[in-house]
C-alpha cells in the first residue's frame, strides 16, 4: 500500500525522523492560509507548494493544463502560493512514473522553504536474495536519482542490517562518512540514520525513500521528501495506516482484486496465459 508524502511524513515525524514543518491543503484558499502560518512561524517568506499524488518525478513533471508549471513550485507569500493551487488543483499532472494519462491533483502539500546546503539519496528496502532490510545512499540526490542509478551504480552505497541486532552505530557511520560527511554533521547522520531504520521497522515498510535527503545551511539532516510502501500482509496490525489509503490513486481492478483477497498483475499486450505447474 502507498500512501502520499504529507502522511509519510506525518508518521515520520511521530518516529523522531526530522522533516520540515508543513500543512496539508485541499483547497487553494487553505493553501493561501498555510503558507501564511508558515511564514509565520520561520520568518521566511519562502514556501514549497507541492502536488501529492502517488508518482515520483513529481519536480520534473508538467500539467497537461498549463505546461508551463512544474508538480514542485517554490513561491514568495501566500497570495502566490494561492495562485501557484489554483492552478495545481482539479489538473492532470504527467511524471515519468505516470505515463501519459497522468494523474490529477486533489490535495497539496504548503512546505517551509530550507536553506538547502546539499542533497544526498536515502532508501531502505527489504533485499528478497538476502531477506535483510538493505539501505541504499548515495552522495548524487534529487530527481534524477534514476538515471544515476542506471549509469553511475558504482555511487549506490549499499548496507545490509542484520535482523537480529538491527542498525548498528557502526554502520550508520559507515554509511555517513560514505556520503561525504565528517564531524558534527556525519554524527547526526548517523543519527538519522537509526531512526529511519526504527520506523521502517515498526511501520511494517517495504520501502522507505528520503529524495532528496537534505543538509541544511546549519548543518542539520532532515527528510524533504518522503516515499513509503506498506507490506500489505502487515497491515492488519496498523489499522491507523490501512485508513490513509487513498483509494482515488489506485487502480479500479486492482482494488477489486484485494476485496476478493486476489494477487493481480497488471500487463500491456491483449494475450494472456494460464499456467499452472
Amino acid at each position: 500500500m502507498k500512501i502520499h508524502e504529507y502522511q509519510a511524513k506525518e508518521l515520520l515525524r511521530d518516529a523522531g525522523v526530522p522533516v520540515p514543518l508543513s500543512q496539508v491543503a485541499f483547497t487553494a484558499e487553505e493553501a493561501r492560509i498555510a503558507a501564511k502560518e508558515l511564514i509565520k512561524k520561520t520568518d521566511n517568506e519562502v514556501v514549497v507548494v507541492k502536488s501529492q499524488i502517488h508518482a515520483g518525478g513529481r519536480g520534473k513533471g508538467r500539467f497537461k493544463e498549463h505546461p508551463e508549471l512544474g508538480g514542485v513550485k517554490v513561491v514568495k507569500g501566500g497570495d502566490a502560493a494561492k495562485e501557484v493551487a489554483e492552478k495545481m488543483f482539479g489538473s492532470t499532472l504527467v511524471t515519468i512514473q505516470t505515463g501519459p494519462e497522468g494523474k490529477v491533483v486533489n490535495r497539496l502539500l504548503v512546505e517551509q522553504g530550507m536553506d538547502i546546503a546539499k542533497e544526498l539519496y536515502l532508501a531502505a528496502t527489504l533485499d528478497r536474495d538476502t531477506g535483510r532490510i538493505t539501505f541504499m545512499a548515495s552522495r548524487e540526490g534529487g530527481m534524477d536519482i534514476e538515471e544515476v542509478a542506471a549509469t553511475h551504480p558504482e555511487k549506490i552505497l549499499k548496507e545490509s542490517v542484520d535482523p537480529a541486532f538491527g542498525l548498528q552505530s557502526f554502520q550508520a557511520r559507515k554509511l555517513a562518512y560514505g556520503l561525504g560527511l565528517t564531524g558534527k554533521t556525519a554524527h547526526k547522520m548517523a543519527a538519522f540514520l537509526v531512526t529511519v531504520y526504527n520506523a521502517y521497522v515498526k511501520y511494517d515498510c517495504a520501502l522507505l525513500e528520503v529524495n532528496p535527503l537534505v543538509i541544511t545551511g546549519a548543518g542539520d539532516v532532515m527528510a524533504l521528501d518522503a516515499k513509503i510502501t506498506f507490506d500489505d500482509n502487515a497491515l492488519y496490525r496498523h489499522k491507523h495506516i490501512e485508513a490513509l489509503r487513498d483509494k482515488d490513486e489506485e487502480d479500479a481492478a486492482e482494488l477489486e482484486a484485494k476485496n476478493w483477497d486476489l494477487s493481480y498483475v497488471a500487463l500491456d499486450g491483449t494475450i494472456g496465459c494460464m499456467v499452472n505447474g
